[in-house]
């Protein structure tokens, strides 16, 4: 079964989406992140993935405050992205108690010091974000396109011990127009071996469905939870029936 993970962005300590990474494109939909998230927990969720929108702007961790707040509230597994440049992002991101963070940009710009992140506190604690925009590794906030194409650019890592990675096709986020099924499934294809959490597009309970029966191992979906797409306690009753 398909494990699920609502998503939580963050803009000035609210909870916002994004269409396509746009920032020009936000949608505030709720003052306090922390309550959403005891509201998730409420439900029977236990997993929930937090990306600090202001910290992928400015390159460095903007909302820890926020992080803490959920985390202290809550009991919910915590995975943190936006923002991680250093030493320093990555250790306040632990301390405000996430138990797992999403690296994607450094992975691209420093590979040295993902891999040295990677050995220090474990492939079991570390995401490797893979963003992808026209067969790209966007990274910055999904301002920039780098030269890396997705395949190679995973190989390098799954060798080296990544198993959690988080793909975003980017043309497909908070759209809800469907998931990118097929890269999906062509990435399960080339590295069957990793937990694969499928994000951008989702916009339906159908859609999760489509994703569990390709085999996809994880989903993170947001915007068809805040404009009502998804019935979160039929979702939970799915997936534990």
């Amino acid at each position: 079964m398909i494990e699920l993970i609502p998503a939580i962005d963050i803009i000035n300590g609210q909870c916002v989406r994004l269409t396509k990474g746009d920032y020009e494109q936000k949608t505030v939909y709720r003052d306090s992140p922390a309550e959403v998230a005891k509201e998730f927990e409420q439900i029977g969720f236990r997993r929930l993935h937090v990306v600090d929108l202001d910290g992928a702007k400015s390159k460095h961790i903007v909302n820890s405050q926020v992080l803490q707040d959920i985390t202290t509230k809550t009991q919910l597994t915590v995975d943190f992205g936006g923002g991680i440049k250093t030493d320093a992002d990555i250790a306040a991101a632990f301390a405000a108690g996430a138990q797992l963070v999403t690296i994607g940009s450094i992975a691209v710009t420093h590979p040295d010091l993902f891999m040295g992140w990677l050995q220090k506190y474990g492939a079991e604690r570390i995401i490797l974000g893979a963003d992808v925009r026209n067969g790209k590794i966007s990274i910055n906030g999904w301002k920039e396109d780098s030269a890396e194409d997705l395949l190679p650019f995973l190989r390098k890592y799954v060798d080296a011990g990544v198993r959690n990675v988080l793909c975003t096709e980017i043309s497909k986020d908070g759209t809800l127009q469907g998931p990118a099924i097929e890269l999906y499934q062509r990435v399960m294809s080339v590295y069957p071996e990793l937990h694969l959490i499928a994000s951008g597009g989702v916009s339906s309970m159908d859609d999760i469905r489509a994703l569990d029966a390709a085999g996809i191992p994880a989903v993170v979906f947001g915007k068809a939870i805040y404009e009502g797409r998804i019935n979160l306690k039929e979702l939970w009753d799915w997936q534990n029936a």
